[in-house]
């Protein structure tokens, strides 16, 4: 992984960090329809989310039996493009998919400083990893270490046009 790519990780997590200290909690709480989150919630679930694909980087790098299945479809798809497409993506229902409206500024804050810990404890690592120590990822398959290592990024990525939506009612609210 280059030092660019590293470079705009930590620049891209600063900058979620940056929102999301200018945020009112009322901005940050406010759910502006029915089946869409709030920043506040999109923010848990990036969290959590990222937390728990490292999570999966652990598991893989102590697999230490060798996954000959590879990605899907979507997998193969998803990592061509090196992102995921930009088209909204609806979740499953269920209390895994609902996160928390309650956080504080300050807990978000927190949630992504360990995403970074977390981030920087398996930059290096995830090199080293054989690529056929693998986890399964429900949609995209059996991915290994350093996938898992990415998709975070992607994720992220991802929810920077969601992030800007609700920046974007909110502004139109308030006029």
């Amino acid at each position: 992984m280059g030092e660019e790519d590293k470079v705009n990780r930590y620049k891209l997590i600063d900058e979620y960090k940056t929102c999301l200290r200018s945020y009112s909690i009322e901005q940050l709480r406010h759910i502006p329809a029915t089946g869409v989150w709030s920043l506040g919630q999109m923010y848990d679930h990036m969290i959590l989310t990222s937390l728990d694909y490292f999570d999966k980087v652990e598991h893989c790098v102590k697999a230490g039996e060798e996954q000959p299945l590879g990605k899907t479809t979507a997998g193969e798809e998803l990592f061509r493009l090196g992102g995921f497409p930009p088209v909204k993506i609806k979740l499953p229902d269920g209390p895994e998919n609902s996160p928390s409206n309650s956080e504080s500024k300050e807990e978000l804050i927190q949630g992504l400083d360990q995403v970074l810990e977390r981030m920087k404890e398996w930059e290096e690592a995830v090199v080293t990893v054989s690529p056929n120590y693998k986890v399964k990822h429900e949609g995209f398959g059996w991915l290994n270490a350093r996938e898992w290592f990415e998709l975070n990024g992607m994720h992220f990525r991802h929810h920077l046009r969601q992030k800007n939506e609700l920046e974007q009612i909110w502004a139109r609210r308030i006029k």
